[in-house]
């Protein structure tokens, strides 16, 4: 019975993030469960802050406070261990049933970086499958270095036009 671990979202009493992240670790080792429980997050993000004597310096800002992001495959065990964890006050989901984060969501957090491969490259031919200009043909121009998007140069109205794009929302026609 293999699963595949999947995100979740545990919330935290105010200011418990890291020590929960940190004893939730602790225990994980110390109970050999790293095939459940995989991976941990506290979203977070460096914002430029004044100081008292108005100087600018950086600060470490959680995204989401109180909360804490779970790699796990759901199981009795795992749910009661993490669950039983001191600062934590209840998984996110309906009544007790903890709802994983859809891959949608995992990917507009960036809680986990996803090597995407694509099946086409600068020079080839694409068809748009999603959006306004679904089954628009175009060719590729440039592909970002995160290969999240890409520009199209596609004929519009009897001129040539280059537009920016998801690269999940297109597919080769080569």
């Amino acid at each position: 019975m293999s699963e595949e671990a999947k995100w979740y979202v545990i919330h935290t009493y105010s200011g418990y993030e890291n020590k929960v992240a940190t004893n939730l670790e602790k225990i994980v080792e110390n109970r050999k469960m790293e095939h459940l429980i995989q991976d941990m997050k506290i979203p977070s993000e460096i914002v430029i802050e004044k100081d008292s004597n108005n100087k600018p310096k950086e600060v470490e800002r959680k995204i989401f406070p109180s909360y804490v992001l779970v790699k796990m495959i759901m199981t009795d065990e795992s749910w009661h261990v993490v669950r039983n964890i001191r600062g934590v006050t209840a998984f996110v989901g309906p009544g007790s049933k903890p709802i994983p984060l859809t891959d949608e969501e995992v990917r507009k957090f960036d809680i986990e970086s996803v090597v995407i491969e694509l099946r086409f490259e600068v020079g080839d031919s694409v068809k748009v499958t999603e959006g306004s200009l679904v089954n628009s043909i175009g060719v590729i121009v440039d592909i970002s270095d995160d290969k999240k998007r890409a520009k199209v140069a596609m004929s519009m109205f009897g001129r040539q036009t280059t537009i920016e794009m998801d690269t999940n929302s297109l597919e080769s026609i080569n």
